[in-house]
């Protein structure tokens, strides 16, 4: 599927969900635009899926705190990533 960032960011918008990248591009969209409802941007570098998971999983509380709070758009995580096996 050949999508680009607009589109993704206006999905995300429309339909009130939360975007989780590890694109910069989606933290530029916003300073255009302003925010969808939330964007999660892990800033770790290359990561496979499960690494991501785990990223995520790490950060669950902070993360629900976030999502419940108006007053924040973009969560960063920015962190050195652990080898999951």
């Amino acid at each position: 599927m050949n999508v680009t960032d607009l589109e993704i960011w206006n999905f995300a918008k429309k339909n009130d969900f939360i975007i989780v990248t590890q694109d910069s591009d989606f933290n530029d969209l916003n300073s255009l635009y302003g925010f969808p409802r939330k964007i999660i941007w892990i800033r770790t570098g290359n990561l496979k899926i499960p690494e991501i998971a785990a990223v995520l999983n790490n950060y669950r509380e902070d993360i629900e705190v976030f999502v419940n709070d108006e007053n924040y758009g973009c969560f960063e995580i920015m962190c050195r990533p652990q080898k999951v096996d």
